[in-house]
Formats: C-alpha cells, structure tokens, sequence
C-alpha cells in the first residue's frame, strides 16, 4: 500500500487491498490500492479505476467494512476495504465522503415524516374513510350493485353450502309475509329474497336488493312475528344500502392499512371486502337504524317488533360463540330490546297476524327433506 509520499510497497497484498466490483457484471476482484493525487485501483498491477477522492461516496455497508462508490464510476461499481488502516489513510483524503448519507438531523427528519404518514393513514381510516363511505355509496350505479350482488349471492352459497328450499306452500308463504313487509316499507318488487337450507342461524341482506333467511334460523322462530321483525330489520339496511356503504368502508379501510404495512397490492382490501358481503357486519349507527326501521315496519302492519329481539336472544342463549350466527353480525343488547319493548308499548299490535297458522308451518317446513 502507498502513503502520502506515493511510494508503492511491493509487498501489498489483497488483505491489504480491497475487493472491487466494476459495475459492468458480477466478478469479484481482489485488488491493491495505490493512494496519490487520486485513489488507484489495480489488479495484477493493471490499472482498473481511478477514482478522484472529490467523487468518492460511502455507500451502506455493515460495520468493520468500508464500502465505496464513485460518481464518475459505472452506477453499480463498488469498492469494499475492510484493513483499518487503509481506511484511515482513505477517509483522511475524501472530504466529501460521507456527502449524501443522511446525518442524525436527517434521520430524525425521516423518521418524523414517518411518523406523520403513519398518523394520518390512521386518522383518515377513523374518519375519512367512514366519511368517503357516507358520500360515494349514493353516487354508485343500481346496475353495478346488482352485479355485485350476484356475485356475492354465490359465494354465500358456496361458502354456506346452501341450496335455496323450494317447497311450494312453504315458498308461497314466504313470498307473502316479505311481501307485506316490502310494501309496508315502500320498496318496490325488485327486492329478491330466499331461504338456503343452511342450519347457520342467520339471516342477512347483500347490495342489490337480495335478502337471504337460513333455515338455521327458521327453525327456532316461534311465530311469524319474530321472522318478521328480522326480515324487516335486513329491509332496512336494503333501503339505507348499508352493504354498499360497508363495502366502501372496509375496502378503503383494508387498503390504506395495507400500505401502511407495505401491501400496496391491495389483496387486503379483497379480504376485507368479501367478509363485508358474507357476514354483514355494520356499524352500530347502522344497527340502529335498521332497528328503527324494523320497528316502524313492523308498527305500520299493526305488529310488535319485540319478537325480533326475542328471537335473537333465543339465539344468543342456545348458540353464543359457536360460528357464525345472526349475534355475531346483529349485535342485540338488553337496550336495544328494552326499545323495542317500550315502541310496542306506545304502539299496541292491533293488526291481523301475517300469516295463518297454516301458512306458518308452511314456511316452518319450507326446507323439508326432498323440497330442497
């Protein structure tokens, strides 16, 4: 190695060399270093690179190496020295080594910004996603949503293994109570709605107008008032197009996390969107309304709106934590039956029942064996 008097020792060996890749393919070189007015790089006493001490860079490397580029260099040329004193001797002569490496007020700087892009992907999931969601769920076309229904359609019937139940009287009347309860609620004919021979106690709407009643469900129903009251409250997210909104939500929701974590491929926002159609799972804003509007369904057609919730914590006391069930994606509280209870109070049931006994076992055994 060579000093400040540009003498040559003859004796220079790798170790006291370094190791250099040219930039134009991956060989590595074990080279002898020559430092005079300009860093020499020589293997077998061929020059390969010279490098002014002006242009010289320091470029990542892990400690106890030092590892070197050149501006004037191809792009990907490095130089990598691991002999302390030769680092020494090098780092003396290049003033502007270290220009461009971000310093401490840099790094600071960084992990500021870092910081504040972190908390606000947070604050605009909280509120400008919900908000987003409030705003563009009007703006999305009829036709679009019904697509998207019948997609969603079949994978809940795929995932759920449900086969619709077709028995003839069963299906008759319950063409007729949703019916009711369809034109109670001002909605027109389009909405389409079904029962899947499915034991899953549910029951759920998905955008395009579609509401699915599983046989899960039917079964521990008592009355046709308690079926009612849950096909009402799934008419009321129909009509708000609460599914859609959801949707929205959770997608937009899903894909800012995802590049908050470095999944910009957006695989998130899928996840997150199809649990939206599958389980239906609201907000309590939207819980709440739909309660309100099942009750006021329910009042319009002189029925209580109490059976609902009944019904709902039959469910909770019988399947409470088992899967997938009505509970998990319609939350019921003791309030929100008190409410009920106190809304049929100040509206007393003074209309015919829905449906005749007759036609109630009829929908009871809709899904019998051999009419599914």
């Amino acid at each position: 190695m060579d000093t400040d008097s540009g003498q040559t020792n003859p004796a220079a060996t790798p170790a006291q060399g370094g190791v250099f890749f040219d930039g134009a393919s991956s060989r590595r070189r074990l080279v002898a270093l020559k430092l005079s007015d300009a860093l020499e790089i020589r293997e077998d006493g061929e020059l390969l690179a010279r490098w002014a001490y002006a242009d010289i860079r320091r470029a990542d490397s892990p400690s106890g190496l030092l590892r070197l580029s050149c501006l004037t260099a191809p792009q990907l040329a490095r130089l990598e020295i691991r002999d302390a004193q030769l680092i020494a001797a090098l780092v003396a002569r290049c003033d502007t080594l270290e220009e461009g490496l971000p310093n401490r007020k840099g790094v600071a700087a960084i992990v500021g910004w870092s910081l504040a892009a972190a908390v606000s992907i947070v604050l605009v999931v909280l509120f400008g996603v919900p908000l987003a969601a409030d705003r563009l769920t009007p703006l999305v076309p009829d036709s679009f949503e019904r697509r998207l229904g019948d997609v969603a359609e079949a994978q809940v019937k795929v995932l759920f293994d449900g086969k619709p139940c077709s028995d003839a009287a069963g299906q008759a009347a319950f063409e007729k109570l949703v019916g009711k309860l369809r034109e109670s609620a001002g909605l027109d004919n389009s909405v389409q709605s079904g029962v899947l021979a499915t034991p899953v106690p549910n029951a759920f709407a998905l955008p395009g107008g579609k509401v699915f009643l599983f046989k899960g469900l039917l079964e521990k129903a008592e009355n046709p008032d308690e079926i009612a009251g849950v096909l009402a409250h799934e008419l009321g997210h129909l009509r708000h197009r609460d599914s859609m909104r959801e949707l929205i939500h959770n997608g937009g929701t899903s894909f800012l996390i995802g590049l908050l974590f470095g999944d910009i491929t957006g695989s998130g926002a899928l996840i997150f969107a199809s649990r939206s159609l599958v389980t239906s799972s609201y907000s309590r804003d939207a819980e709440t309304n739909a309660d309100s509007f099942a009750i006021e369904t329910m009042h319009k057609l002189g029925r209580p709106a109490k059976p609902m919730g009944e019904l709902m914590f039959r469910v909770t006391g019988k399947e409470g934590g088992k899967g997938i069930s009505i509970v998990s994606s319609h939350p019921l509280t003791e309030d929100r039956l008190a409410r009920m209870s106190k809304a049929d109070a100040a509206s007393p049931a003074t209309g015919r029942p829905l449906l005749s006994p007759t036609e109630w076992q009829a929908l009871k055994g809709i899904c019998a064996p051999g009419k599914v």
